[in-house]
């Protein structure tokens, strides 16, 4: 068939190809690089170094590098998201200097020689610690900001509750609260969302998986995860594709082709690995105190990590130092990509205001 008499999707599909193929050979061509940023106090640096015995890699920009440090703790387990730092980070890179780090791995820092026992929570804390540490001697400070979202958040918690003293304050975005109440819930909305849609296809599916934990099957779980994006319950006004998420991985200036390719391993390998034991988490037993400031996120439409659990962690929580419960009303468990700009606005105006 000659050109002409192409259809708009085989037209779309061939520009898709030839744009995908440009990236590869584009990231092929570089070993990765951030942008620099015109200010004459500014940094901008993306760097590999060694944490916990493995070569890790860490992001730092900032327009002036003697702002506040911000420790932005990615999610997953093994969801980077170092190459969608320009969604919701410019912003805050003006009142901060912001560090996006791929932890043990994941992204930048997945390898296959990663010891696979190292591969747990006990070790990733001692990482965000070290990496705290590293960044405080770099910047000649006492304390830093640390944010960890979804899984980053249990990481982040567990973090802040350890080391306090080195903490100005802690944000939690889609917090994850308790494991198994949380793939409850989650399963049930999904659930009731397809029987409401009349997606016969998809309640077959879950009703033969039954409730979580699936007898340790990762394929269900993907299974009610991708239901559970089709459904709004982890975006709600941007429900990003997962094509078009790659796309962004690749278009990213911070990661290369190669980089692309290990941040799909890393995800795979990473929950694989860490939730056995992410399962059997439970923030009211673990941490029922804390001894910094604590400020929740929440999208009010979020079924990732519910936000009925952590309207009632938050209740529960013993904060002396003061605790905070901030709704995102158009969002779901992404809020920082749905809503980025109240986002930047409540970590400069709230966070960053009321504790440094």
């Amino acid at each position: 068939m000659v050109a002409g008499n192409q259809s708009p999707k085989t037209k779309d599909q061939r520009l898709m190809i030839i744009f995908i193929l440009a990236m590869l050979s584009a990231q092929f061509s570089c070993a990765g690089r951030t942008t620099p940023i015109n200010s004459p106090k500014s940094v901008a640096s993306l760097e590999k170094v060694t944490i916990g015995g493995v070569p890790q890699w860490l992001l730092i920009r900032g327009y002036d590098r003697t702002n506040p440090v911000l420790l932005y703790v990615h999610g997953g387990p093994g969801a980077t998201e170092m190459p969608f730092r320009d969604k919701f980070s410019p912003e805050l890179e003006k009142h901060f200097v912001v560090v996006h780090w791929d932890q043990r791995g994941a992204g930048k820092s997945y390898s296959r020689h990663v010891p696979r026992e190292t591969m747990k929570l006990s070790q990733f804390i001692s990482d965000a610690h070290e990496v705290v540490e590293l960044l405080r001697k770099r910047f000649g400070v006492k304390k830093i900001y640390l944010v960890g979202h979804s899984f980053g958040s249990l990481l982040g918690i567990l973090t802040a509750q350890k080391y306090p003293e080195l903490f100005y304050a802690y944000a939690g975005i889609g917090q994850v609260v308790n494991t198994q109440q949380n793939e409850a819930i989650s399963y049930l909305f999904v659930l009731d969302e397809a029987r409401k849609r009349n997606d016969k296809r998809a309640v077959k599916k879950l009703l033969k998986m039954g409730i979580p934990p699936y007898e340790g099957s990762q394929s269900a779980f993907l299974t009610q995860r991708l239901l559970l994006k089709k459904y709004g319950g982890i975006y709600y006004t941007n429900n990003t594709g997962f094509g078009r998420q790659i796309l962004q991985v690749m278009a990213s200036k911070e990661y290369t082709a190669s980089d692309t390719v290990k941040y799909l391993k890393g995800q795979y390998s990473s929950i694989k690995a860490l939730w056995p034991e992410v399962w059997n988490y439970n923030l009211f037993e673990k941490v029922p105190r804390i001894e910094v400031p604590v400020y929740f996120l929440e999208g009010r439409h979020d079924y990732n990590t519910p936000w009925i659990l952590v309207e009632n962690y938050y209740k529960a929580l013993d904060a002396p130092k003061g605790k905070s419960l901030i709704w995102f009303d158009n969002s779901a468990h992404m809020l920082n990509f749905e809503e980025p700009e109240k986002f930047a606005e409540v970590m400069i105006n709230r966070v960053l205001a009321e504790t440094f």
